[in-house]
């Protein structure tokens, strides 16, 4: 992927990051952070992140939580244990940024909410995603990505609801993650030039409203008029072009010589429907899909590829940019996973680095974040504030 210049810092090195997030909205969010190279320190409850439950696991770690959390340090903590909460003080004391998703009122139930910890470090930068906002009617209600897909209005739902279908991947999650970032990099700017700290909310909702574009027009009485991709039968399978059949008509009519031999008097929706069916029958009648393409790219037509999701990784542009890399799987094999999408010129940021079991890095993270002794770390996981499953016990000893 291009070779970076010499020394070249990743943009975030030097920046420690305590991620107290579980699921996929806050995790994505301090998988990008360490992408960009920012030391990452996960801290997952004794039970652990429920996304350890879904998907293969290797090592006794998922599909799913591998995704989200590889290159990250792990230490766990026991919130429900006295001294819990003071060692997520302590180690405040030494980050940069917080990262949470609990629901509205949790942290402060532990003492651990952004007043209590930015007296513990004033100018902490930390972020907390919620779906529905840290206040306000809705804050206390549990929210994963397919509620804020339906709340949101990125569900269409048909004359049969039960045949509604939800969006193929966690949009809600990614999506706030990424504004989550956005806004801790802004923060961490404002920090650096006045030395003032912030908490950030991130309401989902807001998020999802924010993306779609139709909400804009709703908002302007100018209607809302889907200009997402139309799918049409051709030859080799269905394909989507962008924009409106108005404008497939102008193109193709005018390249390729299509002809509507209806009168020009009939109902425009009639027109339009004829004409669908003009197009559709020329693409299905094509020699191939080679030839196909190479028509709609001389209409300068914008068309895609209807992929089932087993079969995007087969995707050209995938494998040129090498977006998928081979990482330990923690039981001498190897598993795969996607890289971030950040390509820059100068500097390191696709290594996705290691996984880490939950523990793992325990005694790392509390000699070199807060100068303990290995007595001191024995110590705390004997009171059970800290805690390491068997498989950091098989790895390490």
């Amino acid at each position: 992927m291009g070779e970076q210049a010499a020394g070249a810092p990743a943009p975030l090195d030097g920046i420690k990051v305590l991620d107290m997030s579980r699921v996929f909205a806050g995790p994505v969010a301090g998988r990008i952070l360490s992408d960009l190279g920012a030391e990452v320190v996960k801290v997952e409850p004794p039970e652990g992140d429920v996304t350890r439950l879904w998907g293969r696991k290797a090592a006794g770690l998922s599909t799913y939580y591998v995704q989200q959390n590889v290159g990250k340090r792990n230490i766990s903590i026991d919130l429900r244990v006295e001294g819990g909460a003071d060692l997520i003080k302590q180690l405040v004391a030494e980050a940069d940024i917080v990262i949470e998703n609990f629901r509205p009122g949790i942290m402060a139930r532990y003492g651990i909410d952004y007043e209590s910890l930015r007296e513990v470090k004033p100018d902490i930068v930390m972020v907390s995603i919620s779906g529905f906002g840290q206040t306000g009617p809705e804050s206390g209600r549990a929210a994963y990505a397919a509620i804020l897909h339906g709340e949101a209005g990125a569900i269409h739902v048909p004359e049969v609801p039960s045949q509604a279908r939800d969006v193929s991947f966690s949009a809600a999650d990614v999506l706030s993650g990424m504004h989550g970032v956005i806004g801790l990099l802004a923060a961490l700017r404002v920090r650096d030039q006045t030395g003032i700290g912030q908490h950030i909310d991130i309401a989902m909702m807001d998020v999802m409203t924010f993306s779609s574009d139709a909400s804009q027009s709703i908002l302007d009485d100018a209607g809302h008029d889907p200009r997402g991709g139309q799918i049409f039968d051709a030859v080799g399978g269905p394909i989507l072009l962008s924009g409106e059949v108005k404008w497939f008509w102008y193109q193709l009519s005018n390249m390729h010589g299509l002809v509507d031999p209806g009168a020009k008097d009939r109902p425009i929706e009639q027109k339009k429907a004829d004409r669908w069916g003009l197009i559709e029958q020329w693409m299905l009648d094509q020699p191939d899909r080679a030839t196909l393409t190479a028509k709609l790219d001389e209409a300068n037509l914008a068309w895609g590829n209807i992929r089932e999701l087993g079969d995007v990784l087969e995707s050209p542009t995938i494998k040129h940019r090498e977006t998928v890399a081979t990482i330990d799987n923690r039981e001498g094999g190897t598993r795969n996973v996607i890289r971030s999408p950040y390509v820059m010129s100068e500097s390191p940021t696709r290594d996705p680095g290691s996984i880490a079991v939950r523990g793992e890095h325990n005694y790392d993270v509390m000699a070199e974040w807060l100068d303990l002794s290995l007595a001191d770390t024995d110590e705390l996981l004997g009171a059970g504030v800290l805690v390491r499953d068997e498989w950091a016990e098989q790895l390490h000893g």
